[in-house]
């Protein structure tokens, strides 16, 4: 894709997408770091080495694809991640059984989001000789597992909530 407005809006799309991973890999430590001692916990730490990787990745493609860097994206992100902390969920002082359920609803959204932008660029891939199909596919691979793995977790986190059982 030559130097054009186009570049350009591929540039804030891609940062755009690099700030949402790094809320979401923030997202997912802390969200791990609580759960630590179980096997939710585990998954969350798994999810967040893949979320950080495919953070890495979508850098990768950026600086293949020759785009300026995007540093206050970056730290938008960064802000972005703290201030969910902040959403009220009912109690002001300590958790709430919604917390759990906000979080990987807030967690899939974000693994949705990236999927959606692995798609994009297989559709640019054509088009853009920098962009590896493969790579691509691997990714999109990658996050529709995650999406499946926080769907399960979004399930357990509503039946906690609400007192019921997971419906298979």
């Amino acid at each position: 894709m030559p130097d054009s407005p186009r570049r350009r809006l591929l540039a804030v799309y891609l940062h755009d997408h690099l700030t949402g991973a790094t809320a979401g890999t923030r997202l997912l430590r802390r969200a791990a770091r609580r759960h630590r001692d179980s096997a939710i916990g585990r998954e969350l730490e798994e999810l967040a080495r893949e979320v950080a990787q495919d953070r890495r990745s979508l850098k990768r493609i950026i600086w293949d694809l020759g785009l300026p860097p995007g540093r206050l994206r970056t730290l938008a992100g960064r802000a972005t991640g703290e201030a969910t902390r902040l959403k009220p969920n009912g109690r002001l002082v300590r958790r709430s059984p919604l917390s759990d359920l906000i979080e990987v609803e807030a967690m899939r959204l974000g693994v949705e989001g990236k999927a959606a932008a692995w798609r994009t660029l297989q559709d640019l891939a054509p088009y853009e000789p920098r962009l590896d199909s493969d790579v691509l596919h691997h990714l999109l691979r990658r996050a529709t597992r995650q999406a499946e793995i926080l769907e399960r977790l979004r399930r357990q986190s509503a039946a906690h909530a609400w007192g019921t059982s997971p419906v298979d």
